[in-house]
């Protein structure tokens, strides 16, 4: 938890440096590769995380992996580097991509649907939910057959069920509370 945190605080940070030198967007994407990277490469993690590397490597080898980047990122890791942060990285780079939603007031809606949504049906509920929340709407569409039919729509803290499978719980529910008994 106290690392979360700690990771949080460092994105802020990285958050007011980019807006003050007018490059949020390019850090935003490095930050991005930065995530992209970890999830595809867990021994990069491992690497960041290893005590048993020094320093001076992993940032040379951070310098070889992400050569392309803005060179307020450059000089952010450097600092994360030198402060023996480096195996914090990457949980700063997820957190500076959750802050960077909040900044540009961005929400991810969760979509669970039985089957593949159309282009149209997509558009509905982003519209739908960017209108009730006030903001832009990314979406994440989760295919999960179980639910058997409906849709579970997840934003934030808040999620609405209405899959069929939810249905027939609730069902099953209301039928075994029944007060009346069949006479033998």
């Amino acid at each position: 938890m106290k690392d979360i945190k700690v990771a949080s605080r460092y994105a802020k940070s990285l958050l007011g440096i980019a807006l003050d030198n007018k490059c949020l967007e390019a850090v935003q994407q490095d930050m991005m590769m930065i995530s992209r990277v970890s999830q595809e490469n867990r021994e990069f993690v491992a690497l960041l995380k290893s005590p048993i590397v020094r320093g001076d490597k992993k940032l040379s080898i951070i310098n070889l992996v992400f050569k392309d980047i803005n060179n307020i990122s450059a000089a952010f890791i450097k600092i994360i580097v030198a402060k023996k942060r480096e195996g914090l990285l990457v949980d700063i780079a997820d957190a500076f991509q959750e802050a960077y939603k909040v900044h540009k007031n961005i929400k991810t809606a969760f979509v669970t649907s039985a089957i593949a949504l159309t282009a149209e049906q997509k558009d509905k509920i982003k519209k739908l939910i960017g209108a009730t929340y006030d903001s832009t709407i990314e979406f994440e569409e989760v295919i999960d057959e179980s639910i058997i039919g409906g849709i579970i729509l997840r934003v934030g803290d808040k999620q609405v069920d209405e899959s069929i499978k939810r249905k027939i719980q609730n069902l099953v529910m209301e039928f075994d509370k029944n007060p009346y008994q069949k006479a033998l």
